[in-house]
């Protein structure tokens, strides 16, 4: 169970509007705080210029610029990315992956393709999963708790130091949609003034959890969900990933549909291969099947052809 948190993130968004509503605050005052804090890690309330003087002992008494702090930084030896281990305020940890690359390499529609170097940062929303992949280590911590809306947007703040991020993908630990309510407003506080990523700049990655999935697009629209299929059965999927039971595979792609339809965005789909559990010829066969009324956009391939025995078994 998570500690009691003694100060509140500056991040969490609806804990920091209510305490300003109750004291008659502008709302407006929000950004321009998160953007000194941002610019300014180290400074101190009586530093922000320009606030209303109700603002700073609320600010002294009930929240702190950062509730977690960068444990470690560990790079590639290519430079190509970079971990961060984050430690929260209960003493958890969790970690951020910071991947750089050049969107000018190959070619799209045979042409050179333009843009320039990006950063897309990979982010956790729990310690720990209740999932339990088989081939996932996360999933094999168990569940501890899940993170606060301004713990998840405080990894984008500890890799704005070291990065320009233009890409946040919710791939890292956890089920984003199993903390649905602070993912969502993550999100919003990325979408919004300093960060103003786009919709389009931010990637959900979920096992299947429907009910979430029905409610997303409504939520945030423009979003880009990616799934977690690794099977095209539903035997092989409740064998290697025990919640795939809870959503059927037929509802899923009905759910995944309606997604599509309304989004009018194409679906990420992930597939880890497994040897001798999902790689046959056969599953390709029903994999395609199963994606041919989809428009699926860089499907996303993991190949584990050894030690399946022992992850699966």
């Amino acid at each position: 169970m998570a500690a009691k948190r003694s100060s509140g993130s500056i991040f969490d968004a609806p804990d920091l509007r209510r305490e300003f509503e109750k004291v008659d605050i502008s709302l407006n005052f929000i950004p321009f705080i998160w953007k000194y804090v941002i610019k300014n890690p180290n400074c101190k309330w009586d530093d922000i210029p320009n606030l209303p003087s109700a603002a700073y002992p609320l600010l002294h008494s009930k929240f702190r610029t950062l509730s977690s702090s960068l444990h470690s930084v560990v790079e590639s030896n290519d430079g190509v990315t970079t971990k961060l281990l984050i430690r929260l305020q209960n003493g958890a940890f969790v970690e951020a992956v910071i991947m750089r690359y050049d969107t000018r390499l190959g070619k799209y529609g045979g042409k050179p393709r333009p843009g320039g170097l990006r950063s897309t940062l990979c982010v956790s929303s729990q310690v720990g999963c209740k999932m339990g992949c088989k081939f996932c280590a996360t999933g094999s911590m168990g569940f501890k708790n899940n993170l606060s809306s301004g713990e998840i947007v405080e990894q984008l703040v500890h890799a704005s130091y070291l990065s320009q991020i233009r890409n946040v993908v919710f791939m890292g630990m956890g089920e984003p949609l199993n903390n649905y309510a602070a993912l969502v407003e993550a999100i919003h506080v990325m979408l919004g003034p300093p960060f103003q990523l786009s919709p389009k700049k931010i990637t959900v990655s979920t096992v299947g959890v429907i009910h979430a999935i029905n409610k997303l697009q409504k939520d945030v629209p423009g979003l880009n969900l990616a799934v977690s299929l690794h099977a095209p059965v539903q035997d092989i999927r409740c064998h290697i990933m025990p919640a795939a039971r809870a959503f059927p595979l037929e509802k899923l792609m009905d759910a995944l549909q309606v997604y599509q339809k309304n989004s009018q965005q194409k679906i990420f789909i992930e597939y880890i291969m497994l040897d001798g559990v999902n790689d046959e010829e056969q599953h390709a066969h029903q994999l395609g099947k199963l994606l041919e009324n989809f428009e699926v956009r860089n499907c996303k391939w993991h190949v584990w052809s050894v030690v399946s025995q022992t992850l699966i078994a």
